[in-house]
């Protein structure tokens, strides 16, 4: 059952933290800022941005009076005045009678809204095409595409997820350690992932684009290093992705990227797959096709030969305590297996 509280919880606060700890932890270059949560890009997520902004005029109005309250109230101060007065009744407890029944009110008002709100995005306005299944790891996202007829379009990604534009796409949320929490903020709120159940959320983009997202609930030491992103695609240009992916590795032509083969069943097929080859590893990411992937690490870094043979060698510089060993590589190791794995298009 889907914890549907969490999806139209985003107070403003929550948000502005979030951006501010994503920010220290100095993202890839060409991730889009979480500030975009300012900006709607889909049906699920025009509601509760409407929300936010409401719950935000709310806080800035209650402060201002407060503020205004307090100021008059020490202006009107007489600080020599008789202290027996101080004991006499002069209206103040009307004051605080009028101040609780119009709080009760308001705060009363917005419990109404915010329900209406939850109301609102529990379910797409037509039945989801397309269910996708991500399940979160310390600190990346696993992503199965399984429901195809055709058996050829069903496989495993990581850290990216595609969707057709202008489609409700139904997504199963699953922990495989802690809980974690899916966010996309231009496209839906934030869902939470918890050891042994399953929750769902829903998505749909507008216009063809790149949204970042993020884990959002606090998971261990690389929690702002757990990003994803869901490109919105056409029909036709979706499914030619989809029939990509589901497709196994392509055989090594060189004699370099048949040496870099080499090398990764012996030092990374214990935790990685790749599809068409003796690499099954099931602890790490799916890498058959990891050259088409924007960025690695959950967003750490952007997917560049460089980059990948950096993160290899530099997994615990780059990203301390995650599952990811840094591995000692000769210059010659290091340039057959940056060419084997730049042939996993």
């Amino acid at each position: 059952m889907a914890l549907r509280g969490c999806v139209a919880m985003r107070t403003c606060a929550a948000s502005v933290w979030l951006a501010a700890t994503s920010a220290a932890a100095q993202p890839a270059p060409g991730i889009a800022p979480l500030n975009y949560f300012l900006h709607a890009a889909g049906p699920a997520a025009v509601p509760t941005m409407q929300l936010g902004w409401m719950l935000t005029a709310l806080a800035v109005a209650v402060s201002s009076l407060v503020a205004v309250l307090l100021f008059i109230a020490i202006a009107r101060r007489r600080p020599h005045a008789d202290p027996a007065a101080l004991h006499a009744d002069s209206g103040g407890l009307a004051w605080i009678y009028i101040g609780t029944g119009v709080s009760s009110v308001v705060l009363l008002m917005s419990l109404v809204y915010a329900l209406m709100t939850l109301e609102t995005v529990a379910a797409p306005a037509r039945q989801p095409n397309l269910t996708i299944t991500v399940t979160a790891y310390d600190w990346w996202w696993k992503v199965t595409y399984s429901d195809a007829p055709d058996p050829a379009c069903n496989f495993v990604t990581a850290n990216e997820i595609h969707i057709p534009v202008g489609e409700p796409v139904k997504i199963e949320l699953r922990s495989a350690d802690v809980i974690h929490a899916f966010w996309v903020p231009q496209l839906a709120g934030k869902t939470q992932t918890i050891p042994g159940q399953i929750n769902q959320q829903w998505i749909e983009a507008d216009q063809p684009g790149t949204y970042r997202g993020q884990c959002s609930q606090f998971c261990g030491a690389q929690h702002a290093h757990m990003a994803f992103e869901v490109v919105a695609q056409s029909a036709q240009d979706f499914d030619a992705w989809r029939r990509a992916q589901g497709q196994a590795a392509q055989p090594v032509s060189s004699a370099d990227a048949a040496a870099g083969q080499r090398l990764f069943g012996e030092r990374c097929a214990g935790c990685h797959t790749v599809r068409g080859t003796d690499a099954l590893g099931a602890q790490a990411p799916d890498l058959t096709h990891l050259d088409s992937r924007r960025l690695l690490a959950a967003g750490a870094l952007t997917n560049t030969p460089a980059h990948r043979i950096d993160w290899i060698q530099h997994a615990q510089r780059i990203k301390p305590d995650s599952l990811m060993p840094s591995i000692a590589l000769t210059a010659a190791d290091a340039a057959a297996l940056s060419a084997y794995l730049s042939t996993l298009h």
